[in-house]
């Protein structure tokens, strides 16, 4: 731009020079937060958030602040087991409850289990016996794992008969605390045990009988 004489001297912008609301969000750099644009689903646990640590301020990840259950998970028996007369793992006729599901829930590999995330979970066993023979005692396992090799039997729900008929439609249910930690090593299984050979574990494709529950309670 040419002028005539001198050269205007420059001058400093400021805030009284911007007339309020003509700065746009499309003027503004992308990595300016503006709230332009939703979410619109719950943050991933790396997506962040900024706080004021002490007037500091600070971005923070979702994982250190969601609350609330994010992992709830129901397995059903699909199958009778019958005649088990010693420790014999649960390896198939496992299914996921449809419609039972919060968060990415348990998967599940020739009856062992595998959690979605690190956490606290519960771990709630309900098994039901259609049929116990007479003076029989019955239990199923509820086997962990810390370094998916080796399992200790963390609970074991049961029911013992003691007399001289059998009894039907039975119900045991077995609670457990499980700390997560790593979920490549920290695993569970289920393990059925009978010491008759008709009792019968209860299991059906189309409503709960013997069923498997995961609920995660919180951060570990």
């Amino acid at each position: 731009m040419a002028y005539i004489g001198s050269k205007p001297a420059d001058k400093v912008l400021t805030a009284s020079d911007i007339t309020d609301g003509i700065v746009s969000n499309a003027k503004l750099a992308q990595d300016i937060i503006s709230a332009d644009t939703a979410l619109g689903a719950t943050p991933a646990d790396t997506d962040e958030f900024l706080v004021s640590d002490a007037g500091v301020l600070k971005r923070m990840d979702y994982s250190y602040i969601k609350d609330g259950i994010t992992q709830a998970d129901q397995w059903r028996l699909t199958a009778d087991i019958s005649g088990v007369d010693t420790n014999a793992d649960i390896t198939s006729n496992l299914s996921q409850v449809s419609g039972a599901v919060i968060g990415s829930g348990m998967s599940e590999s020739s009856g062992v289990f595998t959690f979605p995330e690190t956490g606290v979970y519960l771990v709630i066993v309900r098994l039901y016996f259609s049929y116990i023979e007479d003076d029989d005692n019955t239990f199923i396992g509820v086997d962990l794992t810390t370094d998916n090799s080796s399992y200790t039997e963390i609970d074991r729900p049961g029911f013992s008969q003691r007399g001289d008929s059998a009894a039907n439609g039975t119900t045991s249910v077995g609670y457990s605390f499980v700390d997560v930690t790593d979920t490549s090593n920290v695993k569970i299984k289920f393990s059925a045990e009978s010491q008759s050979g008709g009792t019968t574990f209860a299991g059906s494709s189309s409503t709960n009988k013997t069923t498997f529950s995961f609920i995660r309670l919180g951060a570990t």
